[in-house]
């Protein structure tokens, strides 16, 4: 059985890896009883820790904010990634990122021992982070409750800006936080639309813990990616044009399925769909998704509408020339 520290510090590491315990729970990875781990978590509360508690069948533990920064407990592993982090958060767009982000680095440093010190600036030398134009500016300590509760499942309320300028307050299960394209975008089950929406977290102007958990649902690694790259697509783009195809709405949310996000009826017969990239190519990648068949029209501006009909002009040549010669197979092709 573990001593009276180890058991201790072996509790603390649980409530930091989790937003919430159940006093069964923690008592049962601890091999002890729960009046014991009653007993250690007023010893933690002695030592500066704020731990939360709650009675009943839905209560438990929790390590909440205090007035001042405890201890923190770190592996090996943690502290070097977290001082990999630091490093990397210094030349990114977090509010305030480059002097808190090297006072933090100090600090940790500062106490690493000499081999861990060794592998973080190993690796340091190795990662280098890119910082191409103006990024977005983002919240750290929005990064961070986003983190929170994606990790423990945990519902919250945003106050979210959409592309159009439109504030509003939306309730969702945070699912997954990825950076994507120079920003950060969170994957969560909006429950007032009861659909998967993705958000960019430069627009999240406050978290709000809901203190209610949920069950994930199921969702692929697939599809997480595609909904990111789609998210990706919405942010201003230097070639924007839309499509208007002589299909109804309904059916062309069949055809595209998650790719349909933007498109609005023109009418009962007609879907208007908005589409752009870097490149006029891009926006023709686009349309050569629409369905065979499928007339439509699009207000591609100049000077790319000229590229592109000069690029399809030469496309259609190149079919109807007849087709070029079989290449010939030489010995040393043969040998090779």
């Amino acid at each position: 059985m573990m001593d009276t520290t180890s058991r201790a510090l072996a509790l603390l590491n649980l409530l930091q890896t989790h937003r919430h315990w159940s006093g069964a729970e923690l008592a049962r990875r601890l091999a002890v009883t729960e009046r014991t781990v009653r007993r250690d978590v007023d010893r933690l509360r002695d030592l500066g820790y704020r731990v939360e508690s709650a009675p009943g069948l839905s209560g438990g533990y929790r390590l909440e904010a205090g007035s001042a920064v405890p201890p923190l407990l770190l592996t090996d592993d943690e502290a070097v990634v977290m001082a990999i982090g630091l490093r990397a958060t210094a030349n990114q767009q977090l509010v305030g990122g480059l002097e808190v982000s090297l006072t933090a680095l100090a600090k940790l440093e500062q106490v690493l021992p000499p081999a861990l010190r060794r592998r973080v600036n190993a690796l340091a030398a190795s990662v280098q982070p890119t910082r191409v134009g103006e990024l977005p500016v983002i919240s750290p300590d929005v990064l961070g409750e986003l983190a929170l509760a994606s990790r423990d499942g945990e519902r919250v309320r945003l106050r979210y800006t959409d592309r159009n300028g439109v504030e509003s307050v939306r309730r969702v299960e945070p699912h997954v936080l990825a950076p994507a394209d120079r920003n950060w975008y969170l994957l969560g089950w909006d429950l007032d639309r009861d659909d998967w929406r993705t958000f960019r977290v430069d627009r999240i102007a406050s978290v709000e813990h809901a203190r209610v958990l949920f069950a994930r649902r199921d969702i692929s690694e697939e599809e997480v990616a595609e909904r990111i790259l789609i998210a990706t697509s919405w942010s201003p783009q230097k070639i924007e044009t839309d499509v208007v195809m002589e299909i109804p709405l309904s059916q062309m949310e069949e055809h595209f399925g998650v790719w349909a996000q933007g498109a609005t009826a023109e009418d009962a017969a007609r879907t208007r769909w908005p589409i752009g990239g870097p490149d006029w190519r891009d926006a023709l990648y686009g349309m050569l998704w629409i369905p065979a068949g499928v007339e439509y029209a699009t207000d591609f501006p100049e000077p790319h509408r000229s590229e592109l009909r000069e690029v399809l002009a030469r496309m259609l040549r190149a079919l109807d020339a007849p087709p070029p010669e079989p290449r010939h197979t030489t010995s040393s092709d043969v040998a090779r």
